[in-house]
């Protein structure tokens, strides 16, 4: 049985099953990214459930893997070498588990550095612009007199969606086919058009390829399972 004592998060969060990848999640746009990928992939893990409106990124244990505070991290006990891994921020585990694996990323080198751009634009582009959307749309945000913000990432929203539309003409996917950049993005675009509620307001009617593409990947057995886990208690 593999020794996890040494990860301080496991004292907090025990492993029933050490010998399995350790998820401390919970199903936001970025945590999804992994539970997807894990059910996907079909790699034996662990959920934890991280409760964020309770702090509990912001507890000692949970700082001892991410210092940054966020949800998703994980731990896995066969990392490089045979030795346990910690790592932190979504779009690195992504890449970890598809290396790890040999699935949802090309092999060949330069596909694989096409698809891990588009990743990298969810990361640096998608989210932040989104998740700004959200906190001005439907929560504290919304009170402000000043609407500014909100337009400017709204229109922000707009233009990234219509890069994806564009991105995806003569495409069922973000590359040829499904792949950890699909996995990066399908959370976030189902989060702003859903739970932000803010479909109109970045005319998501007038999109052809994105809905269609977000109907596929949310059609798809693992990304069912994956949007629900970590389950509620």
């Amino acid at each position: 049985m593999v020794e996890l004592s040494g990860f301080p998060i496991t004292k907090r969060w025990p492993a029933s099953q050490p010998d399995c990848l350790q998820l401390y999640s919970l199903p936001t746009p970025n945590g999804v990214k992994v539970s997807i990928m894990l059910e996907e992939i079909g790699l034996p893990y662990e959920p934890h459930r991280i409760d964020i409106g309770a702090n509990e990124t912001w507890t000692p244990e949970f700082l001892s893997l991410n210092p940054n505070g966020k949800i998703p991290a994980i731990i896995d006990p066969d990392g490089p070498g045979g030795k346990p891994l910690g790592l932190f921020e979504s779009g690195a585990i992504l890449v970890y588990l598809a290396e790890k694996t040999g699935k949802l990323m090309p092999a060949e080198a330069g596909r694989r550095y096409e698809t891990l751009q588009w990743v990298f634009f969810q990361m640096a582009a998608i989210w932040p612009m989104f998740g700004q959307v959200g906190f001005f749309h439907k929560f504290a945000g919304r009170e402000y007199e000043d609407k500014r913000p909100l337009k400017r990432y709204v229109d922000e929203s707009k233009r990234l969606l219509g890069v994806i539309e564009t991105r995806l003409d003569g495409r069922d996917w973000i590359m040829d086919e499904y792949s950890i950049a699909d996995i990066s993005m399908l959370g976030w675009v189902r989060n702003l058009v859903g739970f932000y509620g803010a479909g109109d307001l970045v005319e998501y009617g007038s999109l052809k390829r994105v809905p269609a593409w977000l109907e596929r990947g949310l059609a798809r057995p693992a990304v069912q399972r994956g949007i629900e886990i970590p389950k509620k208690a």
